[in-house]
Order: structure tokens, then sequence, then C-alpha cells
């Protein structure tokens, strides 16, 4: 079974995602902000970022979420940008969560 969001908060410096699994991710939106995969963000032949951090404002916000079918969030962002689109299994990847962020610490 699929695991999707049951509730989705967003404030000023958090966004936040209660899975159907009880798992509850927090994301610094300006992080999800730089996360994003869309044309405009990568390039689709070298899969490298088209933005850079000093180009994304300090101060990030998720000004509209909607759900995309059964397996994305799609964020329109306080900088006007709105094409992208998050993947659920993308999303708790990328989990900002100490209980998930602590796997990744040891990473090499």
């Amino acid at each position: 079974m699929a695991i999707t969001p049951l509730e989705i908060k967003s404030s000023e410096n958090e966004v936040t995602i209660l899975w159907s699994d009880q798992h509850r991710s927090r994301y610094d939106p300006r992080a999800l902000r730089l996360a994003c995969r869309c044309a405009a963000c990568v390039d689709e032949w070298t899969h490298e970022s088209r933005i850079h951090a000093d180009q994304i404002p300090a101060q990030m916000k998720a000004k509209g979420i909607q759900v995309v079918g059964n397996y994305a969030l799609q964020f329109t962002w306080s900088d006007s940008h709105a094409t992208g689109i998050y993947a659920y299994d993308f999303l708790r990847e990328v989990c900002g969560c100490d209980l998930c962020r602590k796997p990744r610490e040891f990473d090499v």
C-alpha cells in the first residue's frame, strides 16, 4: 500500500506532512524550493541544477500546495515558482526530521 499524506501544513518557516504510516515529516521551505526538479530548475540532459542558492530568497514560504494525482504535491512558492512536482517518494527521501536525517549523517 502506498504511503500518502493525511495532513499537509505550511507555516512561515516549515512545511509539515503527516503521512498515512503516521510519520510526520518536516521540511525547510527554502530547501524544498532548492530541491525542485522541474525543467526550469534542472537541465534535462545534464541533470545539472539551473538555479543557485543565491537566486532563492532566504525567506521562502509555500503559498499554496496542491495534490497531483495520487503520487505528488505541487507547491506555489513565495518567489512565484510553481512548476515543480514533488513525488511522495522523493518527499519521504528528503524528510528533514531528526529520525530520518540521522541515518544520512553517516553516509559517505
